[in-house]
């Protein structure tokens, strides 16, 4: 079993595991972990290719449908609010690079404006904020 497959299943066993916990356990980096993760939220497993399907039975009838009706499945919703399309650009979002860096509060708005420029409001209104946010880093680092 791959490292990507022991760590997606004991995710879903401990959601609240830290990736510096994980990164320990597995023996692999943090980078790894964030990006797994990040790659887990955009795309869940649960299809039988990856898990072991168990069917159970309590009596003589299957549990398996016979039909060879499929419901469609319906299209996911972007969460607007947890997981934004325009911070997930890239394969990993915004605020898992952030904390993986451990990037203070200025930095870490400098990368959010600079990430988001392309895909959300003004891009050059984006920039100016990075630039604010940078320029205040620096100012402070020099007293």
């Amino acid at each position: 079993m791959s490292n990507a497959k022991k760590i997606r299943r004991y995710l879903t066993t401990n959601p609240n595991a830290t990736a510096k916990e994980i990164a320990a356990k597995f023996g692999v980096s943090l980078a790894y972990v964030y990006t797994l993760r990040s790659l887990m939220k955009k795309s869940p497993v649960n299809t039988a290719s990856e898990w072991e399907v168990v069917h159970v039975s309590t009596s003589n009838e299957s549990v398996i449908p016979t039909s060879n009706t499929v419901t469609p499945t319906p299209a996911p919703v972007e969460d607007v609010v947890n997981h934004p399309a325009h911070y997930k650009t890239g394969g990993i979002e915004t605020i898992d690079f952030i904390e993986a860096k451990q990037l203070n509060y200025h930095l870490g708005n400098v990368v959010k404006y600079i990430t988001r420029a392309d895909h959300k409001g003004d891009r050059l209104e984006n920039l100016k904020k990075a630039q604010w946010y940078l320029e205040r880093e620096i100012a402070q680092s020099a007293n």
